[in-house]
């Protein structure tokens, strides 16, 4: 299956800005090959979970569920989803919102020297992203896939909610930061924030990056988040670019 055209007929600017999953190195994740990218860094097994627990998870979160699935991003499946996708929407979920609490010392956009920072939902408020469509005969396969991705080590938990869409509501899965995990860090001040943005660096990228393609992404959505914006100028002028 490829995108269909008609899966951005309520944004069409974001087809340009939606990796093809067929190209995202998420697609078909080895983690043998991520196993050992951690090994390399000096990261101890077992740092992420087992196949059959993650897979035992994903089939009770899932259990009962018929139908097409839609899956609430946030941060970097907005534009690196890695499923394949029918449609796509604007939303915007109530009950969360979007905090910068992943802190990763394990590599992906960071190190145990210089930790990289990404997003999670946290409890309260509201969080606008974006809702992806998986077709229900896909909803097993892209289900293992990014179930393969989020829950790769202990960092999200799985949840439903309600996602108001310009086309009307939708109940849509979303990874949640469990506040239990060693990840997860809701209570980083600002500067902790621009420090680990600003140097966080690991083999998909930089924590810059991230931060820089999330609003990106905003921009085309005319979203605005001031916060976001004002830490990505203090990251910049830390880094001394701006």
């Amino acid at each position: 299956m490829t995108i269909p055209d008609s899966a951005f007929i309520h944004h069409p600017e974001l087809k340009a800005l939606i990796r093809d999953p067929e190209q995202s190195f998420f697609r078909d994740l080895d983690l043998a090959a991520v196993d050992a990218r951690m090994a390399e860094r000096g990261v101890p097994m077992p740092w992420r979970r087992t196949d059959a627990d993650r897979e035992a998870n994903r089939r009770a979160f899932l259990a009962g569920h018929e139908g097409p699935l839609w899956v609430f991003a946030y941060g970097s499946l907005m534009w690196d989803p890695a499923i394949l996708f029918d449609e796509v929407r604007h939303a915007r979920i109530a009950g969360f919102c979007r905090s910068m609490c992943l802190v990763d010392r394990r590599g992906a956009r960071g190190s145990a020297e210089a930790p990289g920072l990404m997003a999670g939902l946290a409890a309260g408020g509201t969080c606008e992203g974006l809702v992806f469509r998986i077709p229900a005969a896909r909803v097993e396969n892209e289900t293992e896939r990014l179930w393969r991705r989020e829950m790769i080590a202990q960092a999200y938990t799985p949840a439903f909610a309600e996602a108001e869409t310009p086309a009307g509501p939708v109940r849509a899965m979303c990874f949640v930061a469990d506040p239990a995990a060693d990840m997860i860090d809701t209570g980083l001040s600002h500067d902790q924030q621009v420090r680990y943005i600003a140097t966080g660096e690991g083999f998909l990228g930089t924590s810059l990056e991230y931060l820089e393609n999330m609003l990106t992404q905003f921009t085309a959505m005319k979203v605005e988040d001031p916060m976001l914006s004002a830490l990505l100028q203090d990251v910049l002028r830390a880094r001394g670019g701006a």
